[in-house]
């Protein structure tokens, strides 16, 4: 996809004055040249355009609000100077994977005073045994090279990704919060926990178990009584019986 519609489409109807992030990985430069910007995206402070086919920022408009340029993977051999006036409050610049080759291409990047991590990683720049030691003399300012600093100690995460997860992480917290406060409400109405059983569940059981067995009782004396009654009857019948073959004789 071309550069210029693949930044309409990521806009998504919104006005450029609105974009803080933009993120156009993998599209068509025009020509090596950037294509589709101007200087109404005031507010971008994140601009990604790694794999694209540059070659000149010649054409990169003002980005006074910039902080983080992602440029690696394509073919930026110089112009870097243009850094300084159209984003001059920078603090991390990528350019690894360019055909960058001299010390002198990256001086101009001194003027970037608020520039703290450069990346030149697989850059013929940074094949000398003393690369590392260049740089930071060049660029004094800045505090990460490659991911590392001076120490050879790597770079921590953003503050900002940590404050988005401890966010995240209150966010959750008080949700469950509010989850156990509703539990306990619950509980307060019905005057007894879930899950245990009260002793007027166990009193109301035990009540219910003695009427089953009245009920039991009752019905077991009037099937006895059934039977007496019973017996008494076949008893007359046959007393009737007798007597009738008895005056038979007579």
């Amino acid at each position: 996809m071309e550069m210029k519609k693949r930044i309409k489409l990521e806009l998504r109807n919104r006005n450029p004055g609105e974009v803080a992030e933009l993120v156009i990985d993998n599209c068509r430069s025009n020509e090596g040249e950037i294509d589709g910007f101007d200087d109404g995206f005031k507010e971008l402070e994140y601009l990604s355009m790694i794999n694209v086919g540059l070659k000149s920022l010649a054409k990169l408009p003002n980005l006074h609000k910039l902080l983080k340029l992602e440029l690696s993977d394509n073919s930026i051999s110089g112009g870097l100077e243009l850094l300084t006036e159209k984003c001059p409050n920078l603090v991390y610049l990528n350019l690894s994977s360019n055909k960058i080759k001299d010390y002198s291409t990256v001086e101009p990047l001194k003027n970037l005073t608020h520039l703290k991590s450069l990346d030149l990683y697989n850059c013929d720049i940074s094949n000398p045994s003393d690369y590392r030691e260049s740089i930071f003399k060049l660029l004094p300012h800045i505090t990460y090279l490659d991911g590392f600093d001076r120490d050879d100690q790597e770079a921590p995460e953003s503050d900002e990704e940590g404050e988005d997860d401890d966010d995240e992480a209150g966010a959750a917290e008080e949700y469950y919060d509010e989850e156990l406060d509703d539990e306990d409400e619950e509980e307060e109405e019905d005057g007894e926990p879930p899950g245990e059983v009260g002793l007027s569940y166990l009193l109301k059981e035990e009540i219910q178990d003695d009427d089953d067995d009245d009920d039991y009782v009752h019905e077991g004396e009037e099937e006895e009584a059934d039977e007496q009654e019973d017996a008494a009857t076949q008893g007359q019948k046959r007393k009737r019986e007798a007597e009738d073959e008895g005056e038979d004789d007579e």
